[in-house]
């Protein structure tokens, strides 16, 4: 039974009460920057487990080929990061600033590391080292950590008004 004490009520944060809180203690900058990291992390973890289902021999999804030839996600990053690199460019204001650019390049730039080695030796070395499990936990703590700290001042305000009602909890 879940348990429904009117403090814990108010202690959990409503999701217009996040929202709120990205709205008011992030700029255009931070909420853009907030938005690329969550984009990467969640793109770099989804692509990491079916890459790994793929391998595995598990689930819906299996390689994608055209002619014979392996289509590799980092193509599919490029493609974006260029349709970012266009609105950067020439498109407007609002285009540029609009939240989508910012979460496409997360995705885009996820896509492209997750397949770096593959880049770098311009052969398909994907699977072959042992380490590859510390190297995806690293990226992937690095991803986790870079969207923590982007959105920091949102958390803290949350934070902070969590502690002012466990203080007057405590209190009663």
């Amino acid at each position: 039974m879940a348990d429904t004490s009117p403090i814990l009520t108010e202690i959990k944060p409503s999701p217009r009460e996040v929202y709120t809180a990205y709205l008011e203690e992030l700029g255009p900058k931070e909420r853009a920057a907030l938005l690329s990291w969550t984009g990467f992390t969640l793109t770099f973890a989804a692509v990491r487990g079916i890459t790994y289902s793929i391998r595995d021999g598990k689930g819906p999804f299996r390689d994608l080929s055209a002619g014979g030839a392996h289509l590799h996600h980092y193509m599919w990053g490029i493609g974006l990061l260029s349709g970012v690199g266009a609105a950067a460019v020439h498109g407007s204001d609002g285009t540029r600033r609009h939240p989508a650019v910012a979460v496409s390049y997360g995705v885009g730039l996820a896509l492209i590391v997750d397949e770096f080695a593959l880049l770098l030796d311009l052969r398909d070395v994907y699977w072959a080292k042992q380490g590859r499990l510390s190297v995806d936990l690293g990226i992937g703590l690095v991803a986790a950590g870079g969207t923590v700290f982007a959105a920091l001042p949102a958390l803290q305000r949350l934070l902070h008004k969590r502690g002012r009602l466990l203080g007057t909890a405590h209190a009663e």
